[in-house]
């Protein structure tokens, strides 16, 4: 019998992707204001790019994919969290925003050390701006809530995620334990991380279920403690890899159905 539900945030109850590009849209934008000859969209393409490349090129990169930080929460994140791994990735993230903007800038052409400072410190603004939730979350969630134990299994930096918990506070109230991988030690897909989950769930693996959009992190993590897992494949790409998730789907409401069939198969 299924007693609690683990949530992954972004991307599956977050739409963390649209808000990132509606940053990058509003961004661009603004540059373009400033050097009318600037495409916005070859210079959001540019700056991806090159974000992607400074991100993994410093010595805190090993320890953003343990804890599951990608480069474009790494061009917003303040990272006020008090560890020693964290207290660099403070001293660097400034200047990976800015070397990525003015990267960016220069691939398009644009040579402007102080527009590249300007957008750096526009884009957090924009993000924390523009929060958005899909559509069927809330509708799921009041559903769940009263029937079941809610978790949310989330990596990232705590005061990042914490900071998207402030900027949509309609989701904490749902959740009986928040658990963000930089506070535990460990991210997704770490088994010991999902193991803790249980604990404070107060459930055994048999009696969970783990949903998220990620097969490398939510499916494969759960797959691996043993916990039966549902992909949301909300925009319904081919999985090209050897994750096998237990149940699939593409909307978040379908989740009621993975429970009235588990129901039917239990008696």
């Amino acid at each position: 019998m299924i007693r609690a539900i683990f949530f992954d945030l972004d991307d599956t109850l977050l739409w963390d992707k649209k808000s990132i590009k509606e940053a990058f849209r509003q961004t661009c934008a603004l540059a373009a204001t400033v050097h009318t000859d600037i495409d916005p969209d070859a210079l959001e393409e540019a700056v991806r790019t090159h974000a992607t490349e400074l991100y993994q090129s410093y010595e805190t990169y090993e320890f953003t994919k343990l804890i599951g930080i990608n480069p474009f929460e790494g061009l917003w994140g303040a990272f006020r969290d008090d560890t020693e791994d964290f207290n660099r990735l403070r001293e660097i993230a400034p200047v990976y925003q800015q070397a990525a903007w003015e990267k960016g800038l220069a691939e398009i052409g644009i040579e402007d050390g102080e527009l590249a400072n300007q957008l750096a410190s526009h884009f957090p603004s924009e993000r924390r701006k523009n929060p958005y939730v899909f559509e069927d979350t809330f509708a799921v969630l009041d559903e769940l809530q009263h029937s079941y134990r809610l978790l949310l299994l989330t990596n990232g930096s705590p005061d990042l995620q914490n900071t998207k918990l402030e900027i949509t506070p309609q989701l904490v109230p749902y959740f009986d334990h928040i658990l963000i991988s930089g506070a535990y030690g460990k991210g997704k897909p770490d088994v010991a991380m999902f193991k803790h989950a249980l604990e404070l769930s107060g459930t055994a693996k048999e009696e969970v279920l783990m949903v998220g959009d990620n097969l490398h992190t939510d499916i494969l993590g759960g797959n691996q403690a043993g916990i039966e897992t549902i992909w949301l494949n909300r925009d319904g790409i081919e999985n090209t890899t050897d994750i096998r998730p237990t149940y699939e789907i593409r909307r978040l409401t379908e989740i009621k159905n993975v429970i009235a069939e588990k129901k039917d198969c239990s008696l």
